[in-house]
């Protein structure tokens, strides 16, 4: 009976949402759980076939939950599913972990949950819809959402100061870095950490953090650093970091061999936003640039023992200015607007990867073309 009407009550919650971040369906005797969701309807519009271009609509759906082990230590768990509405439409579980909260001897949990990383490559993931070019790709170990990772958090440095946090990090088999294996395309294992430091009371966040992989000769290391300040009206948010894969092997095959480039991306990010509060709703024009770079030295082929050599090159993977707005009707309700300034050259190895079709003119002209995203945003 019980189950029956938590099937009829819950549906019917999602559709009511109020004013709240979450939805509290359960809430009794040190047990608690919350409903969240999000629909996007948005489109990325330019005149030519860019990877990220046309129907961007998705919808999520996710839920945490705790539960008072003894007075000291919660039990929580997070599960999220996203699924997107556009032509090419994916299904993706963005989060699940569950693990133990022991108050200021940190927590720990295991699961599908994101990089290490992310916690200081997230200071400039904040635009309205573009961004996060250092946060969601496969160049940094430990930045995005992966699977298999174990992690310890303490947000309080033990209970001795409420500024101070950091995390530890293990990837069992669940890194999605390059580190793939180029033959099976096998994840590896991965470790990383980091440290955040909130400067007093001056609304200033310092990070910095570091992760590594290492398979059979190839070596892959990211470290990333950070600052970002906030108060009611104003953002300010900047990242760097480097990234270095080191091939030591050599491949060889029945008549030559290759030696492998080692390849390095280097890259920062800005951003700025202000809060301007409006008779209904609250306005947050975005002001961000971003330039990503990749090196490779140079590679040496031995075919039939005649000796090639290929030169390095230095050349953006990322390039732009973007300029935006967030308006926030209320709690629930947002409206987005993003133009994406290029700034990648038709030569640049960021137009090539940029670029899903080709067609018409534009051919032999891949993606260097501005973007414009509109959509409208409901959560709860």
């Amino acid at each position: 009976m019980k189950l029956n009407l938590l099937a009829i009550a819950i549906p019917a919650l999602l559709v009511a949402a109020g004013a709240n971040a979450s939805i509290e369906v359960w809430n009794k005797d040190g047990n608690k759980v919350d409903f969240y969701g999000r629909v996007k309807a948005a489109n990325n519009i330019t005149d030519r076939g860019q990877k990220d271009e046309g129907d961007d609509t998705s919808a999520r759906l996710g839920m945490s939950g705790q539960t008072q082990i003894t007075d000291s230590i919660v039990g929580y768990g997070r599960w999220e599913y996203e699924a997107d509405a556009g032509k090419n439409s994916d299904n993706e579980v963005r989060y699940a972990f569950a693990g133990l909260n022991f108050g200021d001897l940190g927590s720990f949990d295991y699961g599908r949950n994101d990089g290490v990383l992310k916690a200081i490559t997230a200071y400039t993931d904040v635009l309205p819809q573009f961004g996060g070019d250092a946060s969601n790709n496969n160049w940094n170990v430990l930045s995005s959402r992966t699977k298999a990772v174990a992690t310890y958090r303490n947000n309080n440095f033990f209970g001795l100061s409420d500024d101070f946090s950091f995390a530890l990090q293990y990837a069992d088999n669940g890194d999605n870095s390059t580190t793939e294996d180029s033959i099976r395309g096998d994840s590896r294992e991965a470790y990383g950490a980091n440290a955040q430091w909130r400067i007093f009371d001056t609304g200033l966040t310092a990070g910095g953090g570091y992760a590594q992989s290492t398979v059979k000769g190839t070596r892959h290391n990211t470290w990333a650093g950070g600052l970002k300040y906030e108060n009611y009206d104003l953002y300010l948010g900047a990242n760097y970091f480097q990234s270095k894969l080191k091939k030591g092997s050599t491949v060889h095959w029945s008549n030559g061999y290759q030696r492998h480039r080692d390849l390095k991306v280097r890259g920062f990010e800005l951003v700025a936003q202000y809060g301007i509060d409006l008779e209904v709703g609250r306005l947050t024009p975005s002001l961000a640039y971003v330039q990503h770079k990749l090196k490779a030295d140079s590679m040496h082929f031995n075919r039939r023992n005649v000796h090639y050599y290929a030169p390095g090159y230095n050349s953006p993977m990322a390039k732009y200015v973007s300029l935006g707005a967030t308006y926030d009707l209320n709690k629930n309700f947002s409206t987005i607007i993003e133009y994406k300034f290029n700034l990648l050259d038709r030569k640049d190895i960021g137009a090539a990867m940029n670029t899903k079709t080709q067609r018409g003119k534009h051919e032999n002209k891949p993606g260097t073309k501005d973007v414009l995203g509109v959509g409208l945003i409901y959560q709860f």
